[in-house]
């Protein structure tokens, strides 16, 4: 299982991306076609055209990390997006990984407005004057 920090954003590449490529490659496409930094510390996921394989990359402030998985049978349910990047929450990478649909769910309002007033009143707080 993967874990990473409450603030480490997932960005997935809408559609098809050649899995021969690694590191500096991969780079590139975040950068020219998701126009996104790749040195941001964010994840990066990108699947194949049948949709049975992904890579995740990834910058620490020392190198590259990719990590690839090949599914022995079945498809990953990807996401449809006519932006390029798709941006999910660490859990909904976590959901994607473990074989569910995210088209057939849908996160429940009162967690999701819990993250909005916690954001508001901490940029209320900041923006007083002192």
């Amino acid at each position: 299982m993967l874990s990473f920090l409450s603030n480490t954003r997932v960005y997935l590449a809408a559609g098809a991306t050649d899995l021969r490529k690694s590191f500096d490659t991969l780079a590139g496409v975040v950068r020219e076609s998701l126009r996104l930094d790749p040195l941001s510390g964010h994840l990066f996921v990108f699947t194949n055209s049948r949709k049975n394989r992904i890579k995740i990359l990834f910058w620490d402030n020392t190198g590259w990390w990719i990590c690839a998985k090949r599914l022995e049978a079945g498809t990953l349910a990807w996401p449809v997006s006519p932006t390029p990047s798709i941006e999910l929450s660490s859990e909904e990478l976590t959901l994607l990984l473990s074989g569910i649909d995210l088209s057939k769910t849908h996160r429940r309002p009162w967690l999701h407005r819990g993250a909005q007033n916690r954001s508001a009143q901490r940029d209320e707080k900041h923006s007083k004057p002192r």
